[in-house]
């Protein structure tokens, strides 16, 4: 399995051929959720985390219309293992449940080539694996979510544009685009043209316009709930 996880990052495009032979998936995704969960969670029960997830989960109900109020906020800065819940729960949602839900998607959705054929199985390992890139993600946000006291990624585009108005339509859709996320795309786009016979460059093309869509329609959402990205 290592030699799995060195190659998504140093050479994924031979590491899906070899997964598209012989798919696997348990063993990387048991790894990279436990990895998430404990890193994030490490952060989340010191003084810091715990106030920084209190007030994300403010915000967050804020965003949806049903603010918190004074008893509901204390009630959650007294909550024990709050940061760990927390921690487990976005692990298993990124990592499992995001792997099973976007394969059968990506099944259902794409067609294999003529005289090909391509399993659920396969296309679970090509998931599987790219969330390796998301897994690192979250080791890397850890320490910096830590120093900055606030859980909004510290990982996308926003850091590039600091002296925009972070109320501008462009702030608030490069403060939705992730660094790690669209790394993300292309390695995953890359096991899918693998899989598929297409090219790379293609996919990884359509997969990146689907997310830019969904961030400026995320960022649209905030700016009509006034919330921030």
């Amino acid at each position: 399995m290592p030699v799995r996880l060195r190659g998504v990052l140093r050479s994924p495009r031979a590491t899906f051929e070899a997964l598209a032979a012989a798919p696997r998936w348990a063993d990387v995704l048991v790894v990279t959720s436990l990895a998430a969960a404990s890193t994030t969670a490490l952060v989340l029960e010191t003084d810091i985390g715990r106030l920084a997830l209190v007030d994300h989960l403010d915000r967050t109900a804020t965003a949806l219309g049903r603010p918190l109020d004074n008893g509901q906020y204390a009630a959650l800065q007294e909550t024990g293992a709050l940061g760990t819940a927390y921690a487990v729960v976005t692990a298993l949602i990124n990592g499992p449940v995001l792997a099973a839900a976007l394969s059968a998607l990506l099944v259902g959705v794409l067609r294999p080539g003529a005289g090909s054929s391509v399993t659920y199985r396969q296309v679970l390992a090509v998931v599987s694996h790219a969330g390796v890139i998301l897994a690192l993600r979250q080791l890397m946000a850890a320490p910096l979510t830590y120093a900055r006291e606030t859980l909004a990624s510290p990982l996308t585009f926003a850091t590039v544009f600091t002296l925009l108005d972070e109320t501008s339509p462009l702030s608030r859709f490069a403060g939705m685009v992730d660094v790690f996320v669209v790394w993300w795309i292309v390695v995953l786009a890359t096991g899918v043209s693998v899989l598929y016979r297409r090219p790379a460059a293609r996919v990884a093309v359509t997969f990146t316009g689907v997310y830019i869509v969904l961030a400026a329609l995320a960022a649209l959402a905030v700016a009509i709930t006034g919330g921030s990205a």
